[in-house]
């Protein structure tokens, strides 16, 4: 259980952003183009939040070790 927590982690933007486009390309060939796009564009939204949010966390522990 410890591994899995560990990947979840570190990985979880991916397996988010992985599921998000399997979402969106499902959409597309069900004839739902519009949808498929809109939820295309959460893929890149994922990826960013999550790096924005791991830099703001590297900045906070950067800080409080000064």
């Amino acid at each position: 259980m410890k591994k899995f927590m560990k990947f979840w982690g570190i990985y979880y933007p991916i397996v988010l952003a992985f599921l998000s486009f399997l979402y969106s390309v499902t959409l597309w060939f069900t004839g739902n183009q519009l949808e498929g796009i809109f939820v295309g564009i959460w893929v890149p939204s994922i990826l960013s939040a999550s790096v924005a949010i791991r830099q703001r966390r590297s900045d906070y522990r950067n800080q409080k070790r000064k």
